[in-house]
């Protein structure tokens, strides 16, 4: 008889085929699957989830024999893992395979700013351009100074990227780091003062939120760019929003937001900014890839085994 998992959100179809064909998958997202469910709660030892929706306490104390909460990505920031610990419930990640899609995504946006390219789309498809409008000019990022705010795995593919522009790169990290020869700055404050762009790869937890703040973001300075591809709540939103219409800061690029996917729309009017719906890891090859870990970690937890990934 097949083991019952819960999937709190939906996955790559070719990850959902395997998970249908080896368990018996009841669908959280799906309200036509709310009864099956409440009957299958007693069963369910495997619960599938992304890190933005993660699994509440209460949804963990619904289920008495969950043993494993499997995140397809790398936050944790919506799982109490001390709770889950003290229950021996494991939760794993997906580490490693997302970095590069993310740090990719930290330079796109980087260079969306930089080189005004939303901006730039819509005078072409309006007309503007071909009505002898002029467009302001960009800037460069080579010879730019970017801060690395969290000098983990993203952080550092970031940095690597950055060089490639051009770029010096220097950092904050919570924990001394030895093996890198990047200038190391021992404050946020100090970091944003010596940047030309200031990006946030740091994780979430209760400890970074909003850890960059208006004190931040002044150091940054009216010619500095934010660019955010971590979560949402290690920012301050109020004092980012404030920032971008007071011109204390020149620009942002964003990917992640406190209350996504309903953001505040006071951000679909603050100037020089990029948006984007929270797709660092979203390519059909990591997503894939990523998929393929969350059905390593169930696998071996239903076989009695040490998920390969786990984080508490």
């Amino acid at each position: 008889m097949k083991e019952h998992i819960l999937l709190v959100e939906p996955m790559m179809k070719s990850i959902e085929d395997r998970l249908d064909a080896a368990y018996t998958v009841h669908r959280l997202y799906d309200p036509a699957e709310a009864t099956a469910i409440e009957a299958a709660l007693p069963s369910i030892r495997a619960v599938a989830t992304g890190g933005a929706s993660g699994l509440s306490n209460a949804w963990i104390e619904r289920l008495p024999r969950l043993g494993i909460i499997a995140i397809n990505g790398v936050g944790t920031d919506k799982v109490d893992l001390s709770f889950a610990r003290s229950r021996n419930i494991h939760v794993t990640t997906t580490p490693g395979v997302l970095t590069d899609d993310v740090a990719d995504m930290g330079i796109a946006l980087l260079l969306a700013v930089l080189r005004r390219i939303p901006e730039g789309d819509r005078m072409v498809r309006e007309g503007r351009w071909a009505g002898g409008e002029l467009f302001p000019l960009g800037r460069s990022p080579k010879g730019k100074r970017i801060g690395i705010v969290g000098l983990g795995q993203i952080g550092r593919a970031l940095g690597e990227r950055a060089e490639a522009f051009g770029m010096a790169v220097r950092y904050w990290n919570r924990s001394n780091i030895t093996d890198t020869a990047w200038v190391r700055h021992e404050t946020l404050v100090e970091l944003a003062r010596d940047s030309d762009i200031l990006a946030v790869c740091i994780a979430a937890s209760p400890a970074t939120q909003s850890i960059v703040n208006a004190d931040v973001l002044s150091a940054l300075g009216p010619t500095g760019i934010l660019v955010n591809v971590a979560r949402g709540s290690v920012v301050d939103e109020d004092a980012l929003l404030a920032a971008l219409n007071a011109g204390t800061i020149a620009g942002a690029g964003l990917d992640v937001f406190v209350s996504e996917p309903r953001i505040r729309e006071d951000f679909y009017r603050a100037p020089n900014t990029v948006l984007m719906p929270h797709q660092g890891s979203a390519t059909i090859e990591t997503r894939e890839a990523m998929g393929e870990l969350v059905l390593a970690n169930i696998a071996a937890y239903l076989a009695g085994e040490q998920p390969p990934t786990v984080v508490n």
